[in-house]
């Protein structure tokens, strides 16, 4: 009997979660599956570009089990482009990664990033290096993360699956 697999963390959840051939519709196609933490390893090694090593620490795995996800996803992507089938993104044991809030002082942009993932070097929307952290974020304990209370964050604890 294999081991309960162990919830895999991550940044956050897909903007879209279905791809499909254009003028195909939908319900004739066969589809893949594409697990969300699967979708996570491609962001982080395909689209960050990160090694293994700092992509596996993000996701709170292994390098050698990160290898095994994107190595996965990476084949299911392949087989959805060259046999035209609908890739859909759904399920997987994961858990969001905490956020740490940052404020423009020029724009007023806020944005959020993952803990882990090093001060940002710009606004994403002006470019200007003139930010700090959000109100509702600094002021507890000097920049330490803050402690949950009550349960699962509503809007990202875990998603699918049972729990490990």
């Amino acid at each position: 009997m294999p081991r309960p697999k162990r919830c895999r963390r991550i940044a956050s959840l897909p903007n879209f979660v279905l791809f499909k051939p254009a003028g195909v519709p939908g319900r004739t196609l066969q589809k893949v599956e594409l697990t969300v933490d699967e979708y996570e390893a491609l962001r982080l090694a395909d689209y960050e570009g990160l090694y293994q090593e700092q992509a596996a620490e993000r996701m709170g795995v292994s390098r050698q089990t990160f290898g095994r996800i994107v190595e996965s996803a990476r084949k299911k992507v392949a087989r959805a482009l060259v046999e035209g089938m609908a890739l859909r993104i759904e399920g997987g044991v994961v858990e969001m990664a905490e956020k740490r809030a940052f404020e423009c002082a020029d724009c007023e942009h806020v944005w959020e990033v993952p803990f882990g993932t090093g001060r940002p070097a710009e606004c994403p929307a002006c470019q200007s290096k003139d930010f700090r952290r959000a109100q509702e974020a600094a002021g507890q304990g000097g920049g330490r993360r803050r402690q949950r209370q009550g349960g699962p964050d509503p809007a990202g604890g875990r998603v699918g699956g049972e729990e490990a």
